[in-house]
């Protein structure tokens, strides 16, 4: 990815989006096709699993906005597309949304996103091991937190 980085802006975000947007889009229509061919099959409990669940979840919360906001997220962009699939979430909803989620994604990844991730690589492997342990004890202690809230 070294001529990513040496790319002309322009060229970089152009790539970034198209990327995003491709991904975005299979992911989607693989999702309309999961739904449509696995409603009445024994693999139906693909379609509750945790990581679905949360994508439904961030879905029912957000509407249509979910599409854009899950590209400022890490880990549930996939989940939130296919997600949109399996409700069959009308394509000219969809589309304006993930422009929208594709757009915000390139421009992190092409100015900020980017360099961040060289920083990180370039601390050595035992800062990045430090920061996902303090990332993991974070995450659980606040799922425990919400789970006693709730």
């Amino acid at each position: 990815m070294d001529w990513l980085r040496e790319a002309p802006f322009g060229w970089a975000f152009a790539f970034l989006f198209l990327l995003a947007m491709a991904r975005a889009n299979v992911t989607y229509w693989i999702g309309r096709g999961i739904a449509a061919g696995v409603e009445h099959t024994r693999f139906q409990h693909v379609l509750s699993g945790p990581i679905y669940r949360r994508a439904e979840r961030f879905i029912q919360r957000w509407g249509v906005f979910a599409i854009p906001l899950s590209f400022m997220t890490v880990g549930i962009q996939t989940a939130v597309n296919a997600s949109a699939g399996v409700a069959r979430m009308p394509v000219l909803r969809y589309l304006p949304a993930v422009v929208a989620g594709c757009l915000i994604w390139a421009t992190i990844y092409s100015t900020v996103g980017l360099a961040v991730i060289h920083a990180w690589l370039a601390l050595g492997w035992q800062w990045i091991v430090a920061a996902a342990l303090v990332l993991v004890i974070g995450t659980l202690a606040w799922i425990r937190h919400r789970r006693r809230d709730s």
